[in-house]
């Protein structure tokens, strides 16, 4: 099983609702055949997402949100 504190996980971004956005639009892109940036010991897509934002292969940039 893959541990990983949530403390290092939210250095990785600035709140938790957009690490799990991250990880959720990273595992769907893995999940349509984009190869993944690392290997993995996990078959499950979250897990791999999760390892690539750990490992700094995932990032995000903000950018001016709008409501529409």
């Amino acid at each position: 099983m893959l541990y990983l504190p949530m403390d290092d996980m939210l250095k990785k971004s600035d709140s938790i609702y957009k690490l799990v956005m991250l990880v959720c639009a990273r595992a769907k892109e893995l999940n349509e055949g984009v190869p993944p940036l690392i290997e993995s010991k996990s078959q499950k897509w979250i897990t791999v997402a999760l390892e690539e934002i750990k490992e700094n292969k995932i990032n995000y940039k903000r950018g001016k949100e709008s409501c529409t």
